[in-house]
């Protein structure tokens, strides 16, 4: 059984059975990649997610537009691009959110390849709830879209985010909501179990005599599972030079998937560095007659350091994806609701 917690910039994935957790998955999702700005007067877009992108080959396309119009001439005889189609009659997804769901899509169909799945909870995000009834975000864009290809996987179920809830804390999973950044079973993970789950048990009313009430009906286990972050390479695929000219007039090389040393973006490598093991990913490269080096990155993109290429070892071509996998982590039940506070799983 397989449930999925959709989030706006975060996704959490769980695989679950009757009487063991199976794996638990959290997706950073590459169209709205969260920025320290984010709410502020100041927010801006993060240049490597999808969105931020997209708008900045936006703004470089009006620059080199706007260089060749004489605008000296009269209108129509400018050098206009023609419309070729009218560009609202189609019906697909934005971008960003195009590259959300595909990356969950994989991460199922991955799996499906390993364990037999018998069912999809979805949890409907936001649209058509019994509290804000039909509604539109970032985050329901694209959510049909994402049931019909699941579908193919296995049947989808739609399960309603208020009863998410009562499913996770039934189960004495603990919902981190201060900051869901934070890469924790308890921010996504832990409600994709309770969605999961709620193909095992049951929340039901009964009547037995004088009394009457709900009650749970059914069973499932808990268990320790891997925790497996998942996110993907920031890389410039299509930027030939950077915006800005260097000393002499010239653009320096920006961007690209090939390097020099037999290497690609996006590779997995190990390197031995002053006696120990440093492992990650490849993200750029510097070759000139002095210098050349590859800089490696970790799973979240921050820089380790920049090594001799004669030195990297190949582990894996790049899938395009960075797989970090934690270790097995085991939910505690939950305490009194006067010490919830203070609750952090193991």
């Amino acid at each position: 059984m397989a449930g999925t917690d959709r989030g706006k910039y975060f996704t959490g994935i769980a695989f679950q059975t009757r009487l063991a957790t199976i794996a638990l998955f959290h997706a950073c999702l590459p169209g709205f990649y969260k920025s320290k700005n984010i709410g502020k007067k100041n927010e801006t877009l993060d240049r490597q997610s999808v969105t931020g992108k997209m708008a900045k080959r936006a703004e470089l396309r009006r620059t080199r537009r706007g260089q060749r119009i004489n605008r000296n001439k009269p209108f129509n005889q400018r050098n206009h691009r023609q419309k070729r189609f009218s560009n609202r009659r189609k019906k697909k997804l934005p971008p960003s959110v195009l590259s959300n769901r595909q990356m969950e899509l994989r991460i199922l169909n991955e799996m499906a390849l390993i364990l037999p799945i018998t069912q999809i909870r979805d949890e409907s995000c936001g649209g058509d709830t019994k509290k804000n009834g039909k509604g539109i975000s970032p985050v329901t864009v694209g959510q049909e879209w994402f049931r019909s290809e699941a579908s193919k996987i296995a049947p989808v179920v739609e399960v309603d985010s208020l009863d998410t809830g009562k499913y996770r804390d039934h189960l004495g999973l603990v919902k981190d909501k201060k900051d869901k950044s934070r890469q924790t079973p308890e921010t996504h993970a832990n409600d994709a179990i309770g969605l999961a789950a709620s193909y095992f048990i049951r929340y039901k009313s009964f009547n037995k005599g004088n009394t009457h009430g709900h009650e749970w009906l059914g069973y499932c286990s808990v268990t320790p599972a891997p925790f497996i972050v998942i996110t993907r390479p920031k890389l410039f695929r299509r930027k030939l030079h950077q915006e800005n000219y260097s000393k002499g007039g010239i653009l320096k090389r920006q961007g690209g998937t090939i390097t020099p040393f037999g290497f690609r973006s996006g590779d997995y490598i190990e390197v031995t560095s002053k006696g120990e093991k440093v492992r990650g990913w490849i993200g750029g490269f510097t070759d000139t007659a002095k210098t050349k080096n590859i800089s490696i990155y970790n799973h979240n993109w921050e820089r380790i350091s920049q090594f001799n290429p004669k030195n990297l070892r190949l582990i894996q071509r790049s899938s395009r994806l960075c797989v970090l996998r934690g270790e097995n982590r085991k939910p505690v039940p939950r305490k009194p609701e006067k010490e919830w506070s203070q609750m952090s799983l193991l």
